[in-house]
This record gives structure tokens, sequence and C-alpha cells, in this order.
């Protein structure tokens, strides 16, 4: 049996597959904010297991976050830190189902979000459209 893609995941691979590394970036925190806010849901709810699969979706994505820093740079390894430290958080946060511990990484993780649309607004209006945007 052949299982078909809906039209909705087929956007998504492929704006994945044309994005640029800014865009992707961009998606990586929209996917962890996403998850991060069903795990509130599903923690209110209690619903344990649901909270610990979108909890874990979380912490990939910050782990993918972090494999893509070039460390060879100061501000890399400054984020590098921040990303440790919301990991952490969201580890905490899942052990004690804790709506307040992803409520802490939820509010750093928009932050960088914001920040990070803010860069790919500015590369644009500078160089048209550049490598991060």
């Amino acid at each position: 049996m052949v299982a078909y893609a809906s039209a909705g995941d087929q956007y998504k691979q492929q704006s994945a597959m044309t994005a640029s590394p800014g865009e992707l970036t961009l998606m990586l925190y929209d996917g962890c904010i996403k998850n991060l806010k069903l795990a509130k849901i599903h923690i209110a709810a209690k619903d344990y297991a649901k909270s610990n699969d979108t909890l874990q979706k979380a912490q990939a994505i910050i782990a993918e976050l972090m494999r893509s820093l070039d460390v060879r740079y100061d501000i890399a390894k400054q984020l590098m830190q921040l990303y440790d430290f919301i990991l952490s958080t969201v580890v905490q946060a899942n052990v004690k189902k804790d709506i307040q511990k992803v409520d802490e990484a939820l509010s750093l993780v928009e932050d960088l979000r914001e920040t990070w649309q803010q860069v790919i607004r500015i590369n644009r209006s500078k160089q048209g459209k550049s490598e991060f945007a």
C-alpha cells in the first residue's frame, strides 16, 4: 500500500528543501516553540506521554540548533551556552512536568526567534536576498 503525504506535509517538505540557512533556522525555532506550547497543554491535561513526546521533540530541535553552530566565532559560543541552558531547562520541565520550566524555555526561544527574524530582515534590506535570508 502506498502512503501519500498530505498537501500540508508536501508543502512543508518543499519549503524546507528550498529554504535558505537563515529560513531553516527560523523553521527550527518555530518547531521548538510549537512543541513547547503543546507540552504546556499536555502537562496541564496530565497527558504525560504526549508532553514527553513534545518535549523530546523540542529537545531534538535545540540539539540540532547546537550542532549547527560554528564555535570558531564568539557569538556562536555564547549561543551554545544559551542553547545548553534551554536544553537543560526543557529536560527539567520534562522530568518534573513543570509548566513554569516550559514557560522559561519558551520565552527564551521566542526571544531568539524574534532576534533571528530581525537579522534576516536587516540582511535582506542591506543586500537584497542574502545567504541568511
